[in-house]
């Protein structure tokens, strides 16, 4: 055999050699900061994960990670990719003993101190997501591409933001209308400072609710009367005709004009969940924006 021959062999084997070496090598460990401040060491990218959080299976999904699920909360309804996977129950009391058995690498869960210790007990890693703003939301995508070992979070928020930026455009005509955001008949409202507050600021609405009174206040009845909003959005839970029956609420202007927009179950999720349907939502609260009176 010819010099040369051997000289390229020797330099195939070599090459071969230092593949088995790169492949058997062990991934190198690394830790991600959760939204407690927390920091969980991770050997390698997990491969099973259960999502106990609405929001946190959407991201994972609109990150590229959808396979990577074995289990879901009972309130993941999105994307459809999601509807054959066991459900685990309510965010806040899962079912410990399905989640052990499902093995999974690490759980992604609203922050609740009693379920992280029970899960603990099992060795489970698990990590808080909580994301109650946009700020909340952005940061919790730049923790999973931590956690996932991948860099696609800047690119989700970029073109979710476009979206947004898209629709406020359509909205212009409409700025400046007061609105009152009920989340439910007690009435708790959404304020400037909860994600579909900050929604509503993005498209040009101005939200009766002050902002010292936080993300989700109870107000009284009487606020809401005082405050005269231009346009009210609710849920499904309270029906529209009934705001009408609310002692002083026929002299709101929302009430008088019937510029009352009924959110459907499913735009609900899409308004109240910080989560890659951004676009989506604010295109909802556009529609409620631009509601003309009743013939």
């Amino acid at each position: 055999m010819g010099a040369r021959k051997l000289s390229a062999l020797a330099a195939h084997w070599l090459l071969a050699a230092c593949a088995l070496l790169a492949a058997s090598a062990p991934a190198r460990a690394y830790g991600v900061r959760d939204a407690q401040g927390r920091t969980v060491e991770f050997a390698q990218a997990p491969q099973r994960i259960v999502s106990l959080l609405p929001s946190v299976t959407e991201s994972l999904c609109a990150l590229g990670a959808c396979a990577r699920l074995v289990g879901v909360d009972a309130f993941s309804n999105h994307p459809p990719e999601i509807a054959a996977l066991p459900r685990l129950g309510k965010p806040s009391a899962p079912s410990i003993e399905a989640i052990v058995r499902l093995r999974p690498d690490v759980v992604l869960m609203a922050y609740s101190p009693p379920l992280m210790a029970q899960l603990a007990q099992f060795g489970i890693p698990v990590l808080a997501l909580d994301a109650h703003d946009i700020a909340g939301m952005r940061g919790q995508w730049r923790t999973l591409d931590t956690l996932l070992q991948q860099q696609r979070a800047d690119a989700l928020n970029a073109r979710l933001q476009a979206g947004v930026e898209r629709v406020a455009r359509s909205t212009r005509a409409h700025a400046g209308r007061s609105v009152y955001f009920e989340v439910d008949a007690t009435p708790y409202a959404a304020g400037p400072h909860s994600f579909i507050g900050e929604l509503l600021a993005q498209l040009g609405a101005r939200n009766i609710v002050a902002p010292a009174l936080g993300p989700f206040p109870r107000l009284s009845p009487e606020y809401v009367v005082r405050q005269n909003p231009q346009i009210i959005i609710h849920t499904p839970e309270t029906p529209a005709a009934a705001f009408a029956q609310r002692p002083g609420w026929r002299t709101i202007d929302a009430v008088r004009s019937g510029r009352i927009c009924t959110l459907s179950t499913a735009e609900v999720d899409l308004v109240s969940r910080p989560g890659p349907r951004l676009d989506q939502a604010a295109e909802v609260l556009a529609r409620c924006l631009a509601l003309t009176p009743p013939r």
